[in-house]
This record gives C-alpha cells, sequence and structure tokens, in this order.
C-alpha cells in the first residue's frame, strides 16, 4: 500500500490536467506558431491534422470533457508518431536510441486516462453532480 494512497484521486487529476495542457501546447506550436514555430519540414498532414488532435486533445483532457475518448485518439496519434517519426527514419525500436522518449510516453499516459476517465476536477464530473 503506498504513502500516497489516501490522494491517489487528486494525483489522478493533476497528471491528467498537466497531460492535457503540456499536449495542448504542442498543438499551439504546430497550428498557431507559437513556442518556437511550427517544425521545419513538417507536411501539412502533421501541422493541421495533428496539430489539431493535439490542441483539441489536450484541451478536451485538461479539462476533463469527454477525457477519455480524447486520450484513447491522441494515445493512437502519439503512437502513429512515435513509428512515422522515430522508427522508420532510424530503423530502431528503442527510445533512447530514436529519441521518442516523449512521444511513447505520451502514448501510454493517454492509453491510462482513456481507460480511467475524467476523474475529479473535471468537467465531466461536474455535469453528473459528482461531489468530490
Amino acid at each position: 500500500m503506498g504513502f500516497l494512497k489516501p490522494h491517489a484521486e487528486r494525483i489522478y487529476a493533476l497528471l491528467r490536467i498537466m497531460t492535457g495542457f503540456m499536449f495542448m501546447l504542442h498543438g499551439m506550436q504546430k497550428l498557431f506558431g507559437l513556442f518556437g514555430g511550427v517544425p521545419p519540414g513538417a507536411p501539412p498532414f502533421i501541422v493541421y491534422g495533428a496539430g489539431t488532435i493535439e490542441f483539441v486533445g489536450g484541451v478536451l483532457v485538461l479539462l476533463g470533457l469527454f477525457a477519455g475518448p480524447a486520450a484513447f485518439i491522441s494515445s493512437g496519434t502519439m503512437a502513429v508518431a512515435y513509428f512515422m517519426g522515430h522508427v522508420a527514419p532510424n530503423g530502431n525500436i528503442l527510445p533512447i536510441v530514436n529519441q521518442g522518449e516523449l512521444a511513447a510516453l505520451y502514448c501510454f499516459v493517454f492509453l491510462y486516462i482513456a481507460a480511467h476517465g475524467s476523474g475529479i476536477w473535471s468537467v465531466d464530473a461536474a455535469r453528473r453532480g459528482t461531489k468530490r
């Protein structure tokens, strides 16, 4: 039994909120040219397709509004990004070698959020009338 067990729901909410926030920033970079601008050489389907999923998915996960479905789509997007952007060009599946740690980590964190749902401190909880 972990010593933080009594705080697990709040820690999960912080994980969901911060993951959504950071993912949203990647979308803002691609769609709006913020934070260093659009990555050089990025094709339009990456800028507009992945950028839209990153921005909208990030906002939905951050707010906890349909976080499960949004996280599932975001997880798939990161799986595709990992294989297209890191494995294919390098021919190496190891994240430490192909510099794909962030994409792989996002993929699995979003998969966890998709399985767990919005949780506390979310729009979904407020809509259900959940007190916690």
